[in-house]
């Protein structure tokens, strides 16, 4: 399938580290794209990462890391720097990088150094705090910036302090932003047979998923405030504690509301001038999750979940990563896999195209283990 993949035939030289950049290529490599990963002497900062890992290197660089080719590069070498230089002029299609803020035209792997012998290359650069400000030179992580952007203070219990989400959400965010950005410059150089300077960003990118709080601010001055597994617009929205486990019940209109209602046996609930409109249940948050609350508690998710769901009511159970893997839903979506026997199962690509989804990406390799394929790709000098 790997022919008839989108992006086959497109070849990126990735200059990476840790997870945003890493995402994006790991993405454009199950687009069909031939990903060159180049990595300092000591490797991607994720091969460290614990507590988890897999045959010496952390799970999360299998996670993000898997279908490239490996190359050992110190950039701080004049020689090793020359011929990535030559990689990126003769092969590649797109050049990705998320070096520190600064660094890339110190090396001359910026936008404007690169594109002036090769116009139709494809540049991007991810970065921290974007590229103007006065924070533009600092580097930074996923947890900074949803800190910074405000993710933090709108997450976690109402009586709590502020709360991560248990996900890189910013960096995979940001290596999804980088992978439209270079789509839609090789779409444009296909047509204006031009390169791009794309620059994507991780406080860009969380202020983007900000954007409904955002908004709130702008129309009346709420700063927003912290509901738990709730949110700040709906109710009921959240999860409840059933007896064996917790259910996330959502009901985005008044009719949901009134069919949750008659599901839970009370359909007085719907007419209550209380709880009959999401204005007024916002209003009476406290009460409303204490009453549907109660009744959660005197069955088990599964008992729930069959009832709610021949009610039409949207509700899932808050799952264990264990309980999502063994999942049947999980299992014929075929989307957890590897190409490789004996290798850990990984998070393919979430899309299909055709009905087929992409087919797992074969496993990582060591540091450098493809640098003796340099002499076959690119042409020998005079």
């Amino acid at each position: 399938m790997t022919r008839e993949l989108p992006l086959s035939g497109i070849v990126v030289v990735e200059l990476s580290d840790s997870a945003s950049a890493p995402f994006a290529g790991k993405i454009l490599a199950e687009l069909g794209a031939e990903v060159w990963k180049v990595e300092r002497p000591t490797g991607d900062s994720a091969r460290g990462w614990g507590p988890s890992a897999w045959k010496g290197d952390g799970a999360a660089f299998h996670a993000l890391n898997r279908g490239r080719r490996y190359l050992r590069v110190d950039i701080k070498d004049r020689e090793q720097l020359a011929t990535l230089h030559r990689l990126i002029a003769e092969r590649a299609d797109v050049f990705l990088h998320n070096l520190r803020p600064g660094s890339a035209a110190k090396y001359g792997l910026d936008a404007e150094s690169l594109r002036v012998t090769k116009p139709e290359l494809v540049h991007c650069e991810i970065g921290a705090f974007g590229k103007a400000g006065p924070l533009r030179e600092l580097p930074g992580y996923d947890p900074l910036m949803q800190a910074f952007s405000g993710i933090m203070d709108i997450t976690g219990e109402h009586d709590g302090g502020p709360v991560r989400a248990g996900v890189s959400i910013v960096d995979f965010g940001t290596g999804m932003w980088a992978v439209i950005g270079i789509l839609a410059a090789l779409n444009r150089r296909h047509v204006k047979h031009t390169g791009a300077a794309v620059d994507a960003s991780l406080l860009e990118t969380a202020i983007a998923w900000n954007s409904v709080g955002i908004a709130g601010y702008g129309a009346d001055g709420y700063p927003g405030s912290r509901h738990g597994s709730g949110v700040a617009f709906i109710v009921p929205h959240r999860a409840f504690a059933a007896s064996d486990g917790a259910l996330i019940i959502s009901c985005a209109n008044d009719s949901l509301f009134a069919r949750l209602s008659s599901a839970l046996g009370h359909p007085e609930w719907a007419a209550d001038p209380r709880f009959a409109t999401n204005a007024a249940r916002l209003e009476n948050r406290a009460d409303i999750d204490r009453l549907i609350g109660e009744r959660i508690a005197s069955g088990t998710r599964a008992q729930w979940q069959d009832r709610l769901q021949a009610a039409g009511i949207p509700c899932a159970p808050v799952q264990t990563t264990p309980e999502l893997v063994s999942h049947e839903q999980t299992r014929e979506l075929g989307i957890i896999g590897t190409a490789d026997e004996g290798e850990i199962g990984v998070v393919g690509l979430p899309l299909s195209f055709d009905g087929r989804r992409p087919p797992p990406l074969p496993a990582v390799r060591p540091i450098g283990a493809d640098n003796d394929l340099l002499g076959s790709v690119l042409p020998t000098r005079a």
